[in-house]
């Protein structure tokens, strides 16, 4: 096969796209304020696992930043699912918590479906209750009112970077190589809503490469180092990473990352180096792609943040917008 080299592509950088959306997010807090109202999120993390302990920090973080409430729940990992099962209906019932978020994974003893099943459906700033699944595969996603889903946070993220980026979505072919409940299942459907012809590959897939080749987007989430080789590319197709691997092994960087002195050189000093799911030189056939790191991992806090501030919106909003609707009618009628 013979594969035809493009000029230098688009790389889509969710860096800046999720400071964008995080700009928006802060000013939709502040209009809020304005009316009394704090967007508020409750995070869940049982026991002490060190790499879900940075990124919920970092979730603290960025609410306080953006003018949002957040609290931090730590229960010990021998906590019982009946007693977490208690802690998050009390904070079902709390007006000034809007979203709930149950970091995963979870203790092996702990019934992760029985837990995430039980947060309210307008609380699931995850979008991984079964209603707001069945709110999104029934093309019910759009806007932020009452009643519409909160869609998972990396997918939906996914959309944002095509939509920001001019990639266009109606009637190409979108592949998607991976069908896990976070992001593989909600991003087909997301893409299918956005009237992209969709195909769904997985582990039992036979001659993958003959579909990813035919894909104008191409979005890989199967948690395999490199997998996406060249060769099953479509030339100028846009190709959406969203696998972080960290490879400690200097066969692993030597195969993927040959004659790449910096990467060579940040494995020396670090001991690993990141890589997605797209092997690197696949990207010079792309029209556009996202890095990593640097791309769809970007989007995940900052569609976190923006679908708290929606549940916000769409649980308190209505008693604001009622308020300043009433204060603009006596406005006029003063005036008459």
């Amino acid at each position: 096969m013979v594969l035809r080299m493009k000029a230098t592509a688009r790389i889509l950088n969710g860096i800046e796209i999720a400071a964008q959306i995080k700009a928006e997010v802060a000013e939709q807090a502040r209009a809020l304020a304005a009316g009394g109202i704090t967007p508020g999120l409750a995070v869940v993390l049982v026991g002490h696992v060190a790499a879900s302990e940075i990124y919920v920090r970092s979730k603290v973080k960025t609410c306080a930043e953006l003018g949002m409430f957040s609290e931090m729940l730590t229960p010990p990992e021998s906590v019982a699912t009946e007693e977490l099962l208690e802690l998050i209906a009390g904070l079902n019932a709390r007006d000034e918590i809007d979203g709930i978020l149950i970091q995963l994974p979870l203790p092996a003893h702990v019934d992760t479906r029985r837990l995430l099943e039980a947060v309210s459906p307008e609380k699931d700033v995850d979008g991984f209750h079964p209603i707001n699944v069945g709110r999104l595969q029934s093309s019910a996603s759009h806007g932020v009112e009452a009643g519409t889903a909160l869609a998972p946070c990396t997918p939906a993220g996914i959309m944002e970077i095509l939509k920001r980026s001019g990639v266009p979505v109606a009637g190409q072919h979108a592949v998607v190589l991976g069908r896990s409940e976070i992001v593989g299942k909600p991003v087909a459907m997301m893409l299918l809503n956005a009237s992209a012809t969709v195909t769904v590959c997985h582990s039992k897939t036979v001659e993958i490469g003959r579909y990813t080749r035919d894909a104008d987007i191409l979005v890989a989430a199967i948690g395999r180092p490199g997998f996406v080789t060249p060769e099953m590319v479509k030339p100028g197709a846009t190709l959406v990473d969203v696998g972080i691997n960290r490879l400690t092994s200097l066969d692993e960087v030597e195969r993927l990352f040959p004659g790449d002195k910096k990467r060579f050189d940040q494995f020396v000093q670090r001991g690993s180096t990141l890589v997605g799911d797209i092997h690197p030189a696949a990207f010079a056939l792309a029209g556009a792609y996202t890095p990593v790191p640097g791309g769809v991992g970007a989007l995940t806090i900052a569609m976190l943040m923006k679908n708290t501030v929606q549940a916000a919106k769409a649980r308190r909003g209505a008693a604001l917008l009622c308020e300043a609707g009433a204060g603009r009618s006596e406005e006029a009628a003063a005036k008459a």
